[in-house]
């Protein structure tokens, strides 16, 4: 017999269902192509943001070039639809492919480094692959990018409702991983990686995972994108791309997996809410962001779920 008390998986599952609901009605309230052009862009930045946590968060190794996935992935559906004249569902599996291949010929002999070195050779690789794509400009449009893609769903409305399915089922997913002995191991890694190879654990083999899981969703997240704006530019690879993730990610709260989806959601309306105070839009932006990580190093969205989720365990 139901009891009235609420565990912490249940008051999880509320809180999934508000925030699944909450953005799924926001578009029928409110209205409007531009609402919906800008939920849908936050959506995707979740999926990004939410893959590089899984990596990065949770390992501890700081990845300042998770935009080369975005842009491969997102490469990879502009050559397979207009090139090779694939299907535009053909071309997520593609990505999360050539993303993958990507993160294993460049994770394998750069996740043995120490220090910074690997967020350094990560971040070089993506100006590499940028400026690439501008010299071979023949064959990736160069500046303009790649253009005329197909659209996956033509409707607006139905393509924002695909991209937040994706979100939810992505990020449960991790999650659900994050919390397995997976998780803890990608935690003690981060913790000491020393004592964990000491213990026998073949900690290459888990940060190469967790990476190339991190580049698959990520280029899938860059597919998606790429058929929703209907052309891919260099400016994907670009290191403010990675810059703006990893900022959604502190901003949500680092390693908790759900709280850069929330990070990267408010960031994305915070920046469209401030286009009315223009010259004062990127101050204002730059403000809001230092007072949140220093007066909040956690980050602003996991720590506010986990004390609302104590308190509502204990009401209950």
């Amino acid at each position: 017999m139901f009891s009235g008390k609420f565990g912490g998986r249940q008051i999880d599952l509320i809180g999934v269902l508000g925030f699944v609901i909450l953005m799924a009605v926001l578009p029928l309230i409110f209205g409007g192509n531009y609402l919906i052009g800008v939920l849908t862009v936050s959506v995707i930045y979740g999926i990004w943001a939410v893959t590089w946590d899984f990596m990065s968060g949770l390992t501890g190794r700081e990845n300042f070039g998770h935009s080369l996935f975005i842009g491969v992935g997102a490469y990879t559906a502009g050559f397979a639809n207009t090139v090779f004249g694939f299907n535009g569902w053909w071309s997520i599996p593609a990505a999360m492919v050539m993303a993958a291949i990507f993160a294993l010929a460049i994770g394998l002999p750069t996740l043995r480094l120490k220090g910074p070195y690997f967020a350094l050779a990560m971040l070089s690789s993506a100006v590499i692959m940028q400026r690439l794509m501008l010299i071979f400009w023949e064959h990736t449009g160069g500046e303009e990018g790649i253009n005329g893609l197909t659209p996956l769903i033509h409707s607006q409305l139905g393509f924002y409702y695909f991209a937040l399915a994706a979100l939810v089922v992505l990020t449960a997913f991790l999650l659900v991983l994050a919390r397995s002995n997976w998780g803890l191991i990608l935690r003690a890694i981060r913790g000491d990686e020393a004592t964990c190879q000491a213990a026998g654990i073949n900690v290459t083999f888990y940060k190469m995972a967790s990476l190339v899981i991190s580049a698959a969703f990520a280029g899938a997240g860059g597919a998606m994108y790429a058929h929703y704006q209907l052309q891919v530019s260099p400016q994907l690879f670009a290191v403010v791309t990675s810059i703006t993730i990893i900022t959604m990610v502190y901003v949500g709260g680092m390693a908790s997996i759900y709280g850069p989806v929330g990070g990267a959601i408010l960031l994305v309306l915070l920046t469209e809410l401030l286009r009315n105070f223009g010259e004062w839009r990127l101050m204002i932006y730059s403000l809001t962001l230092i007072l949140i990580l220093f007066f909040l190093p956690n980050g602003l969205i996991a720590p506010t779920w986990r004390k609302v989720r104590a308190a509502w365990g204990r009401k209950s």
